[in-house]
């Protein structure tokens, strides 16, 4: 049994955000960080093989620089990391995306036993779609928004998050499984996790290694073959300073009325 997680090194967008012209973000100009979600997927995997121990697997999709990020997740705790990364990737929608890394994955081989974890979402676009259709590539059952994970055998049961309550769903592996942050809290590097981390298996996967797959196709992979079109992206302006009212009686309540009546709001 192994466990497969999809990682995404994204913009820190607590700090500058930059656009280019053609409405794609700039991001050799931007700080980068693990997309959180990821790293809750990270930690669920992780704690499976604490308790199983299983090995544990990350994929990134990404420039050369990225293998930094995959050495972090190893200093966590992860066994293996693959780097897929190529010139011809560049610029690929949700759709473009999960078929290069659901390529990537079948060319590594997903065994009977096997789980692959994703975060919900990437903060860079918030579409919740790639692990989804990672699944739908591979021809895998998906469960997605889990805030729970229980492996019995191999039968796995995953409580759902939703907005109203929860749903209880059962599984079989090999699956997919989308993890919400409320499913754990990450853990941190430890220092003979940092020591260690050069030390574990690094595979890189470009176009030449993944060409001659059944969802590889110059067509539908990169910018060039992405159905989706940014109509324009910006930097939202900065909101202005808030005002903060001392106390908690009268006084301070009619000074709050008094503002917001001074600017029409009531």
């Amino acid at each position: 049994m192994k466990i497969m997680v999809t990682v995404k090194q994204v913009p820190d967008t607590s700090g500058k955000v930059a656009v280019n012209p053609d409405g794609t973000l700039n991001r050799a100009s931007m700080q980068t960080i693990i997309n959180p979600d990821d790293m809750n997927a990270v930690e669920a995997a992780l704690a499976m093989k604490d308790e199983l121990g299983c090995k544990v697997v990350a994929f990134t999709m990404g420039p050369p620089p990225a293998e930094g990020m995959l050495r972090e997740l190893m200093a966590m705790g992860v066994d293996e990391g693959v780097l897929v990364t190529a010139r011809e990737f560049g610029g690929s929608d949700t759709y473009a995306t999960s078929q290069i890394l659901a390529a990537a994955i079948d060319t590594y081989g997903v065994e009977a036993d096997d789980i692959i974890l994703a975060g919900r979402q990437a903060i860079d676009g918030d579409t919740a779609q790639v692990g989804p259709q990672i699944a739908e590539k591979l021809h895998l059952p998906q469960v997605s928004y889990a805030g729970e994970i229980k492996k019995d055998g191999n039968t796995l049961t995953i409580k759902r998050m939703l907005e109203d309550g929860y749903m209880t769903i059962k599984v079989s592996a090999p699956c997919v499984i989308t993890c919400v942050k409320e499913l754990n809290t990450p853990r941190y590097m430890n220092i003979r996790g940092i020591l260690d981390a050069y030390q574990k298996p690094m595979t890189v996967m470009t176009y030449e290694t993944l060409k001659d797959h059944a969802l590889i196709d110059k067509n539908m992979i990169g910018l060039e073959g992405s159905p989706t079109n940014i109509l324009t992206s910006f930097t939202p302006p900065q909101k202005g300073v808030g005002v903060m009212l001392d106390g908690d009686g009268k006084e301070t309540t009619d000074k709050l009325a008094g503002i917001l009546a001074g600017k029409h709001i009531i």
